[in-house]
């Protein structure tokens, strides 16, 4: 289902791996049908118009999945018809996907409440303010049983191959990646590239500054003493900022940041475990292994299997 002022891109990203699928695989695996509003023609975000599709009121609950593309930030909407159909869909076992506003549409209808579910970073603070059952995350895709959401973009993409490979095997999956000439799939926990001032919303100027410190001293960690000393403010002041801004402390927050760096490194280079350690400042290939399987639950080695 297609709503004025969506965008052209994420709508093709979600759209075109299911009919590269259906090329390479030499058979109809997805068929396609388009709903419109009353049936109406849409213009996209870039005032291009898309035709009028089948009115949504006619949608039916033997669909398999209904992808929402709408804008984002979504407008104020009365559309009560509209939100109470997502509603019998999505009780009747209907797979529902937001793209873009997609998710704010499905947050409305409150087919996301108790779900993990993502949408563009520009809207998270509002989004959780409005919708409070919803368990937001800031990963590029979420794919909780039969809710999948994404960032919007080319994260509709990622998240439509993954779902490509689940239903269809991996091997399939990598040639319609090579057929779109990516260089790789990201994988749904991998974040939105938010900027850090976004991320922390009002927090001080002094957090944002430790913040930044940490991600330019990833290879050689400084202490919170010497991050304190850095910012002209006490150890203790620093991590009451981190408890209340981040519900960490600073050393746990500074820890997470170079595991996850230690992980982009696994998935996207060919670097030895132990160099790695070294570039995220471990000082032992042990003592990497083990905190990278506390956090993350698998080895360095088991990463890259």
């Amino acid at each position: 289902m297609t709503l004025p002022g969506f965008s052209l891109l994420a709508q093709a990203c979600a759209l075109e791996p299911l009919m590269v699928v259906n090329q390479l695989a030499g058979q109809r695996l997805y068929r396609l049908q388009a709903f419109t509003a009353a049936g109406k023609e849409v213009a996209s975000m870039a005032d291009i118009s898309q035709a009028a599709g089948t009115p949504f009121e006619l949608a039916s609950s033997e669909l398999d999945m209904l992808i929402v593309c709408a804008p984002s930030p979504l407008p104020a909407m009365h559309e009560h018809a509209l939100l109470g159909h997502l509603r019998l869909l999505g009780r009747s076992g209907v797979v529902l996907v937001g793209v873009g506003g997609g998710t704010e549409l499905l947050a409305r209808a409150g087919m996301l409440d108790g779900y993990r579910a993502t949408l563009p970073w520009q809207r998270f603070a509002a989004f959780t303010r409005a919708f409070p059952r919803v368990r937001l995350t800031q990963q590029l895709f979420e794919i909780d049983r039969d809710r999948l959401t994404c960032g919007g973009g080319t994260a509709a993409m990622d998240m439509m191959m993954t779902l490509i490979a689940s239903h269809h095997g991996s091997e399939l999956a990598e040639r319609v990646s090579e057929h779109f000439v990516l260089e790789r799939v990201r994988m749904a926990d991998e974040p939105q590239q938010v900027p850090l001032r976004s991320r922390l919303g009002h927090a001080p100027a002094s957090l944002v500054d430790a913040v930044m410190l940490m991600e330019a001293n990833i290879e050689e960690p400084l202490t919170t003493h010497e991050l304190a000393e850095h910012l002209g403010i006490s150890r203790r002041q620093l991590e009451r900022l981190f408890k209340k801004y981040l519900q960490a402390v600073p050393g746990r927050y500074y820890l997470d940041l170079r595991l996850k760096e230690a992980r982009r490194l696994l998935r996207e280079s060919d670097l030895p475990a132990g160099e790695i350690a070294m570039k995220t400042g471990f000082s032992s290939p042990a003592h990497f292994s083990t905190a990278y399987r506390n956090h993350f639950g698998v080895t360095p080695r088991e990463e890259r299997l």
